[in-house]
C-alpha cells in the first residue's frame, strides 16, 4: 500500500514528478493529464491495480497514482499537502512556466511527502478530520455570502419602494 508516483502538470505540461518505483507511470500519466477537464474539480480513475487520484485547481493538476486499495482519503490529503506546497512555493509563476521547470526542487518535495504519506497512517484521522473542516468552512462561507446577498437586496428592494 503505497503512493507510487506523483505529478504536477498544467494541462499535459509536466512541472514536476516523481516516481516511488520504476514503471510506465508517466506514459499513462500523459494520457490521463490529456483527459482532465481544466475546471477545478477532484476524481478517482481506477485501472487495473491502480489508482489515479487528481485535484484539479486553476488548471494545475496535482495527480498520483497509488495502489489499488490505497485509502483514497489519505491520497486526497497528500494531494492537498502537494497542492498547498506548490501554491505556496510558486504561486502564479506555474502558469507560464516550460516542461518539467519546477523539477529539479519540487521533486525532492513530492519525494518526502511521497514517504510521508505512504508510510505515516497515525495522522489519517487527523488530517480527514481537518479535510471535513476546511470543506465545512468553505460551505459556510458560501451561505455567509447567500445570506448577504439576500440582506442587500433586502435593502434595495426597500430603498426602491421609499
Amino acid at each position: 500500500m503505497a503512493i507510487l508516483f506523483a505529478v504536477v502538470a498544467r494541462g499535459t505540461t509536466i512541472l514536476a514528478k516523481h516516481a516511488w518505483c520504476g514503471g510506465n507511470f508517466l506514459e499513462v500519466t500523459e494520457q490521463i493529464l490529456a483527459k482532465i477537464p481544466s475546471e477545478n474539480n477532484k476524481l478517482t480513475y481506477s485501472h487495473g491495480n491502480y489508482l489515479f487520484h487528481y485535484i484539479c485547481q486553476d488548471r494545475i493538476v496535482y495527480l498520483c497514482i497509488t495502489d489499488d486499495d490505497f485509502e483514497r482519503s489519505r491520497a486526497f490529503n497528500f494531494l492537498n499537502e502537494v497542492k498547498k506546497r506548490f501554491q505556496t512555493t510558486y504561486g502564479s509563476r506555474a502558469q507560464t512556466a516550460l516542461p518539467y521547470a519546477m523539477n529539479s526542487e519540487f521533486s525532492s518535495v513530492l519525494a518526502a511527502q511521497l514517504k510521508h504519506h505512504s508510510e505515516n497512517k497515525g495522522l489519517d484521522r487527523v488530517m480527514e478530520t481537518q479535510a471535513q473542516v476546511d470543506e465545512l468552512k468553505g460551505i459556510m462561507v458560501r451561505n455567509i455570502g447567500m445570506q448577504m446577498l439576500y440582506h442587500f437586496v433586502s435593502i434595495l428592494f426597500f430603498i426602491y419602494f421609499l
